[in-house]
């Protein structure tokens, strides 16, 4: 246990009290002791002590009202109830108010400093899990100070805490999932972000995915399982690549957002839910609804409030901002110290033209702080020349690997091409696995859409 850690004893017998801050100080640590309810409210908002160990029968105010009060103040620490009266009922009530456990008198010293080191292990848990969320939001946070991204930031905080469905389009590596993320955190919404990529589930296991499915459903089903759109109940679910879904998934999606029920597959019975629905893509659904594609009505039904994500050409005074937060998040998620780029570097950086984007921007830093600023020569062959699909001269690669990846790309991009888009189609062209097929896109930052 930390020798800095605080806690605080609420009693009104001297004696407990006392005992109690003898073992305490023994152990090393910062004792402070409250006689009445009142006080050691008090202290509780005041000193906010690491553990509180209450009693349940004092005069004027018991410990079951002080943690009551305690919890709707918002104090989250661990409180360990006390009394000489215990029962099992008294138990269970305390822990329904949120007491982390309970302890009876007379009280054993063993017993005492062993619930207090479990609650001083969850309490480390609980920050670190808080930091680790933190850290998350801070390397998922939306970077630029644009005009155009400015205008977005707007568009987010207006959509943000209502419950409109929304759809996000735009090129790969432009920050969909982002948005969809910065969406459910600013909505308040207490339950899941659950993400689903539509193009990278298998056809004949999406509808399991998204609504669950029973004991004995289909072969290999050999328990209950609860679906994606169950799990962010009182969430956001978020439909990426929402245009890889066939017309038969549609149907039950668009159910779900009608009647806001689901119901597992190989099961009778539907489930309400309360998922809020984010979805993205980065093809055009209004040709694919006229082409017959994608249903007009889910079409209609996801598209109450679309937002369009910006491709990193139309906001290229934002990528010096973008490259000190890859560097920053890169020195944080390593533990390593690395210099500043050169000013060339970064003007070499702005000038390149990054057909996979953000995504693509954000690889080529980490590649730079890696190898070495050296390694800018080799960045630059992946760029295509506005409207190519071919990287430049063949005499600028500077290995086997490098001229590999491009003419794969090149290759993966004509094919997509050929098929008008379709990935499932061109992955059986090119004899690959649909799942190999997406990875290579999200790999070299492709732009199914453009190519």
């Amino acid at each position: 246990m930390s020798e800095k850690a605080r806690i605080l004893v609420i009693d009104d017998e001297d004696a407990i009290r006392r005992s109690l801050e003898k073992i305490f100080l023994y152990e090393g640590f910062d004792v402070s002791l409250a006689a009445n309810g009142r006080h050691g409210i008090g202290f509780a908002e005041n000193q906010n002590p690491d553990v509180v160990f209450l009693d349940i029968k004092m005069p004027e105010m018991d410990g079951m009202e002080v943690l009551a009060e305690l919890k709707n103040r918002g104090f989250e620490q661990p409180v360990v109830m006390i009394s000489g009266h215990g029962s099992i009922q008294t138990a269970v009530e305390a822990t329904k108010l949120g007491a982390f456990d309970y302890l009876e008198k007379p009280l054993q010293r063993d017993r005492v400093l062993l619930v207090c080191r479990n609650a001083l292990e969850r309490q480390q848990l609980v920050k670190e899990n808080r930091q680790l969320i933190e850290e998350k939001n801070a390397s998922s946070a939306m970077v630029g100070e644009h005009e155009s991204f400015k205008d977005l930031q707007v568009r987010l905080e207006k959509v943000a805490p209502t419950k409109a469905t929304v759809l996000i389009v735009g090129e790969s590596g432009t920050g969909k999932e982002l948005i969809a993320r910065s969406i459910h955190r600013v909505s308040g919404r207490k339950g899941r972000f659950v993400q689903v990529n539509c193009a990278a589930i298998p056809e004949d296991l999406i509808e399991s995915e998204l609504f669950g499915h029973v004991k004995g459903a289909f072969t290999g089903a050999s328990s209950d399982q609860k679906g994606k759109f169950l799990l962010a109940d009182k969430g956001t679910i978020f439909l990426d690549e929402i245009a890889d879904m066939s017309l038969k998934t549609q149907a039950k999606v668009l159910r779900v957002l009608q009647e806001g029920e689901v119901e597992p597959v190989g099961g009778g019975q539907v489930v309400t839910v309360d998922s809020r629905v984010v979805a993205a893509t980065n093809k055009d659904l209004e040709k694919m609804v006229h082409e017959g594609d994608f249903r007009e009505d889910l079409y209609y039904r996801l598209n109450v409030v679309p937002i369009r994500s910006i491709p990193l050409r139309d906001r290229k005074s934002d990528i010096p901002l973008l490259i000190d937060h890859f560097r920053d998040q890169f020195i944080r998620e390593n533990g390593i110290k690395v210099a500043p780029f050169k000013k060339e570097t970064i003007e070499a950086l702005c000038q390149m033209g990054f057909k996979g984007n953000v995504r693509e921007l954000k690889n080529s830093v980490e590649r730079l702080m890696i190898l070495g600023e050296d390694e800018l020569s080799s960045i630059k062959p992946m760029s295509m020349a506005p409207g190519s699909t071919k990287p430049f001269g063949i005499g600028n690669f500077r290995s086997l690997k490098e001229f590999k990846e491009a003419a794969e790309r090149a290759f993966i991009v004509e094919k997509i091409k050929e098929n008008d888009g379709n990935l499932s189609k061109t992955a059986e062209a090119i004899e690959t696995p649909r799942s190999n097929l997406y990875k290579k896109i999200e790999q070299y930052g492709i732009d199914v859409k453009k190519g």
